[in-house]
């Protein structure tokens, strides 16, 4: 058990290492620290299913192709994790958490909007990718949570495909007030 310990605490202090010298590799992070990651590369780090020989299932940290603007060499914090209501044990990132008002009244938060902007920037592309306005949403969340959960649903089916432009023009919510 020290031993596991002792190799452990190497590991991550090697990880932090990485990080003070500016290098963040998604393949080298631990999984409980993978999601909600930056690389140096500027692209977002994914926790993955594998299969494995004797039939189990793996997770592995993986590197995305989502590229994050003005954002590189980050680990959220566990802090943003919990005013945010996210999982660092989730694998892949979906749209549907916001149609849950318990997530999104946490994700709305002013501890999770003002002081989590890495987070409040996933959720709003992936908002933008259904065709929603996060501060929208946010705002009617507020009023009336399940007005908010229509208007994401119905918004859905008006919505045109996203392209690369519109999720760039729109990649600007961590200056935007919620």
């Amino acid at each position: 058990m020290a031993a596991f310990k002792l190799q452990l605490a190497l590991f991550l202090s090697s990880i932090f290492f990485h990080a003070a010298l500016g290098e963040i590799v998604c393949e080298e992070l631990p999984n409980e620290l993978c999601a909600f990651s930056i690389a140096s590369s500027g692209k977002r780090c994914l926790l993955e299913t594998y299969g494995k020989e004797d039939k189990s299932v793996g997770y592995q940290c993986r590197t995305s192709e989502v590229v994050v603007q003005r954002m590189a060499n980050y680990i959220e914090t566990d802090e943003c994790v919990k005013a945010c209501g996210v999982d660092r044990n989730s694998v892949g990132i979906s749209s549907d958490a916001l149609l849950e008002p318990q997530f999104t009244s946490k994700l709305c938060s002013p501890a999770c909007c003002q002081h989590c902007p890495n987070i409040v920037d996933l959720y709003f592309n992936l908002a933008a990718g259904e065709g929603a306005y996060l501060p929208d949403l946010c705002s009617a969340s507020r009023t009336n949570p399940h007005r908010s959960m229509i208007q994401l649903m119905s918004s859905g089916e008006a919505a045109g495909p996203v392209t690369s432009s519109d999720v760039s023009a729109a990649s600007a919510p961590a200056s935007a007030p919620m």
